[in-house]
């Protein structure tokens, strides 16, 4: 895929890309895209984890916390899943929803990937309230909770650098054959419109991510949810956050066979891409279009309150490999300082 890159670039008038068309080309390109190639992503055969396949626990605790949420506010049995992954999430949702209510859920999944999607056709062909759809906007108006899980971190961003109060943006260009980065002044009206208003405070040569896409996502689900709940589980910083020391280079990172890759212009096409997402204007965005704020945890904090603990059996099995051992050490992963508490999860709400 870097030389089909390399000649998108150099075809360029300005020979140079933004690095939200490099990631939309290394990540969503139909035929080499990453997240759209026949390739195990998720889990020790791939190159990253997410919660969500840590255990069924996870499924049946948010199927268990929507089920409460339903009756609590009169909303209808429907769930709107953006980024499905291997269905995972979704299987032991609806198991768990069988088990305590007697409305049957109707189970929607946005998913683009093909490779994804054949996963989820083939784990999920039990159940025949599972509908897999190419965009959110076929569900309109829809009534419901939508749930995403480490979606909006893969969006592509574009990546800028305060120069003495003087916004630059990074561009990707081919200099010595080798795919490097250029920056150069900032043009984008868009980019300046977001920082604005986002209320970002950028440290002198600090980097930071700018999530175009994010937003026209938020503006999709506004538009989409007609009364319901919008749970959004990702990692992220506030703007007091991306101030902080150890922050000065921007988020944007390549995971691949489980390692951290700082360089992200390094395997396109083999590599998962991501970077923190910008909580506060998630926030400010969703308030813009409808999606009223209600809370927002650090996901063990979400769990606990959830009543993951209901779920702990806490007796000794000698057996390592026990259902009851495997249960309890999922839990406890879950809610024990690690992968889970560096997540946060969003509330939002439209009535």
């Amino acid at each position: 895929m870097i030389n089909f890159i390399k000649k998108i670039i150099l075809d360029h008038p300005l020979k140079r890309i933004s690095y939200a068309e490099y990631m939309e080309l290394a990540l969503y390109h139909p035929e080499y895209g990453y997240y759209m190639r026949e390739k195990a992503k998720i889990g020790r055969e791939g190159d990253f984890i997410t919660t969500s396949n840590i255990s069924d626990i996870y499924g049946r605790l948010i199927a268990k916390w929507y089920f409460k949420q339903m009756n609590m506010y009169k909303f209808p049995p429907f769930i709107c899943e953006i980024g499905a992954g291997t269905g995972r999430f979704a299987k032991a949702f609806i198991e768990q929803w069988n088990e305590i209510s007697s409305d049957p859920i109707t189970y929607f999944i946005v998913e683009a990937s093909p490779y994804h999607r054949k996963i989820q056709e083939e784990a999920l062909s039990s159940f025949n309230n599972v509908k897999l759809i190419d965009n959110i906007e076929e569900i309109a108006p829809f009534n419901g909770l939508i749930f995403s899980n480490e979606l909006f971190d893969a969006f592509p961003v574009h990546v800028i650098e305060n120069h003495n109060g003087t916004f630059m943006e990074v561009m990707v260009e081919v200099h010595n054959d080798q795919l490097s980065e250029r920056v150069v002044p900032l043009e984008n009206p868009l980019i300046g419109t977001f920082i604005e208003e986002s209320g970002l405070r950028l440290k002198n040569k600090q980097r930071i991510e700018i999530p175009l896409f994010m937003e026209d996502m938020i503006s999709q689900i506004g538009k989409v949810l007609s009364n319901g709940l919008v749970l959004t589980v990702d990692y992220g910083y506030t703007n007091e956050e991306w101030q902080e020391l150890g922050r000065n280079d921007g988020s944007l990172r390549g995971y691949y066979q489980h390692q951290q890759i700082n360089d992200v212009l390094l395997y396109p096409g083999e590599m998962d891409i991501t970077s923190h997402i910008h909580f506060d204007s998630l926030i400010r965005i969703g308030n813009n279009h409808g999606l009223a704020f209600q809370q927002k945890w650090r996901q063990d904090e979400f769990l606990l309150e959830a009543g993951i603990l209901d779920d702990l059996q806490d007796h000794y099995d000698p057996d390592p490999f026990s259902p009851v051992s495997k249960r309890n050490r999922a839990i406890r992963s879950l809610i024990m300082p690690g992968i889970s508490s560096s997540f946060h999860v969003i509330l939002q709400k439209k009535v």
